[in-house]
């Protein structure tokens, strides 16, 4: 394997990565730069935009100017995902059409390799076909939560799913099971959340005063002695917003390792509960006439009968 050392470069972003995020970006035109050191050169400060530091949130104009640090690349870089991840992501997908894809992410399955995890989604997708080789994430939804997934096809066609994002034009609902019985009048939970490091190093949400407008609208499907089962509705999209703000009420996401509480989580792995009950249940782009919607996993009602 060959390393190949580059130093300083200036990028001017053009119309085709206009509204693409800075880390997709960086990604696409990185070849042979890890995943996880994109990131890490990104939030050290050393990648600059516009001469100013920038989140891997950060999405382009055309004429942005992006300085790149000094940085090594492999020549050898191609990532190959296991063939059960390959065929997992392959029977998700649910809509397929000229400019997009629709999965039901199975739970398990990053969107995307990094932060240790040498493939997910995307990386699968375009190895699967050569129609995917320009698949792009349209949104996220963690790791350990399955559920409705867009994915672009094209980056022009990504442009305008973002914008229905800006725009506040897309509506999600997840189903999720939380521990206790979640009282029917409470509705809605409107906390700042602020993003913030744990112990670990990890990236994680705290409610916090100083942190951004949160909101999100909650209805009682059904209860028993032990569980609820709940719909939740995105107001604000913010990072882990439905976990934090069920956990900050006193009623934790079954399986929830980050936020929930481990001995009641440890008593739910007993009973064969292995996974977080957290399901991206339906996802719409009003302008773009996009709709998803999938089933409430069958885990989630055999817990609730």
């Amino acid at each position: 394997m060959e390393d190949n050392f580059h130093q300083v470069t200036n990028y001017t972003v053009t119309s085709e990565y206009e509204g693409v995020r800075l880390d997709n970006c960086l990604i696409a035109k990185l070849k042979g730069l890890p995943r996880t050191k994109i990131y890490s050169i990104i939030r050290k400060g050393e990648v600059r935009v516009n001469k100013s530091r920038s989140k891997p949130s950060m999405k382009l104009k055309k004429g942005d100017l992006i300085r790149i640090p000094p940085h090594r690349t492999s020549s050898i870089s191609k990532v190959f995902t296991s063939k059960n991840i390959k065929e997992r992501v392959s029977n998700s997908i649910i809509a397929s059409e000229k400019d997009f894809l629709i999965l039901n992410k199975p739970v398990g399955i990053a969107c995307h390799g990094g932060s240790g995890i040498s493939s997910g989604v995307i990386e699968a997708l375009r190895e699967i076909d050569g129609r995917y080789k320009d698949a792009q994430l349209a949104h996220r939804i963690d790791r350990d939560t399955s559920g409705c997934l867009v994915i672009a096809l094209k980056k022009s066609f990504l442009r305008k799913l973002h914008q229905e994002i800006r725009n506040k034009q897309v509506d999600k609902i997840y189903d999720l099971v939380v521990f206790g019985n979640w009282p029917k009048e409470l509705t809605s939970i409107n906390k700042p959340l602020l993003k913030s490091k744990g112990k670990s190093g990890e990236r994680e949400a705290i409610i916090d005063k100083n942190g951004k407008e949160s909101s999100t609208e909650f209805t009682l499907k059904e209860t028993n002695k032990s569980y609820s089962l709940l719909k939740a509705k995105i107001i604000t999209g913010r990072m882990h917003q439905i976990r934090v703000h069920v956990t900050s009420e006193g009623y934790p996401i079954v399986g929830d390792i980050k936020y929930g509480d481990e001995s009641l989580n440890e008593k739910a792995r007993e009973k064969g509960l292995n996974r977080m009950l957290l399901h991206a249940n339906s996802i719409s782009f009003k302008n773009l006439g996009i709709k998803c919607s999938t089933d409430t996993p069958n885990l989630f009602k055999e817990i609730m009968s």
